[in-house]
């Protein structure tokens, strides 16, 4: 039997879930060891954002069909639109878990909303969490004590800005943590990075794209088993580029070839490589080389 689906669109709904208070609609600071409630074998489906920070393990969380066990001092992160499962190994046993949840609202129209995107973590797979040294640990609750005591602090004019800066700042040391792990993760990164290239020399040798069309991002993520978000970041701290360059620096170079080595047509060409419209191969060669297909043969 599949677990019941809990949705949680507000702060209020995830706070009365587990029995804690709520002190501001739009966020909360989490600390579940305070919980009067426990919740187990549930699936949760976000209309928050939300990041938790935890200690010990016996926790597992299920993403899609793939479960990430815990280790000492993970956190993850889900944004709105995630449906995660919870498994307990003790029902019995509140789980070490801090966190911060804030609905999209709270954010509308501050710096942090106009940047939310940049933190591309939001949209990781929960295999890809970040573990932190105990000196990130420390930095890591010091962010949510001030944020809770915003949150304590009476309601004025300057309460929203404050509350967005001090998340913005939480964020923002998440952002340098998951900067360092992928660092310290430069020999497993190196082989994903082999893969990549390996999967895109046989995705057009093996005439894939007059089949299945151009490849996507999410097509070799889904082929070194990461998320979208967590493989295109690795690619640009690897290499500079973005997934989606370092694919279209694959098609441009077997353009270059097919347009001086053979008598094929630009539309054949176009197609052969994935394209549903010529124009649209003729824009990206001209944006990328500076003239177009037919201009380059002629040329050379």
């Amino acid at each position: 039997m599949d677990n019941p689906i809990i949705q949680l669109d507000s702060i209020d709904a995830y706070n009365k879930l587990y029995g804690l208070p709520t002190w501001h609609p739009l966020v909360t600071v989490v600390d579940l060891t305070k919980s009067t409630q426990v919740v187990n074998h549930v699936k949760m489906n976000y209309g928050v954002y939300a990041l938790f920070l935890k200690y010990g393990t016996g926790c597992t969380l299920k993403y899609g069909r793939r479960y990430y066990d815990y280790q000492e001092g993970t956190i993850v992160s889900f944004a709105p639109g995630q449906l995660i499962g919870v498994d307990s190994e003790e029902d019995e046993v509140r789980p070490q878990v801090y966190g911060l949840i804030f609905h999209p609202d709270l954010i509308y129209g501050t710096d942090l909303g106009r940047k939310i995107n940049r933190y591309t973590f939001f949209s990781y797979a929960q295999n890809e969490a970040l573990h932190l040294s105990e000196s990130e640990h420390a930095i890591v609750m010091d962010c949510l004590h001030k944020i809770q005591a915003e949150l304590e602090y009476p309601v004025d004019s300057h309460s929203k800005e404050l509350l967005s800066v001090n998340i913005e700042l939480l964020l923002d040391y998440c952002l340098r943590f998951y900067d360092r792990q992928f660092i310290t993760r430069e020999k497993v990164n190196s082989d994903i990075l082999e893969k990549f290239e390996h999967y895109l020399d046989d995705y057009f040798r093996q005439g894939e794209p007059a089949k299945n069309g151009l490849p996507t991002v999410k097509y070799f993520a889904d082929k070194v088993f990461l998320s979208p978000g967590y493989f295109g970041d690795l690619v640009k701290k690897e290499t500079g580029r973005t997934a989606q360059e370092y694919i279209q620096d694959k098609i441009i170079d077997l353009s270059k070839k097919m347009l001086l080595g053979g008598r094929q047509s630009i539309s054949e060409i176009a197609y052969a490589l994935g394209f549903l419209y010529p124009q649209h191969f003729s824009r990206l060669f001209k944006k990328r080389i500076g003239c177009t297909p037919n201009r380059f043969r002629e040329e050379n």
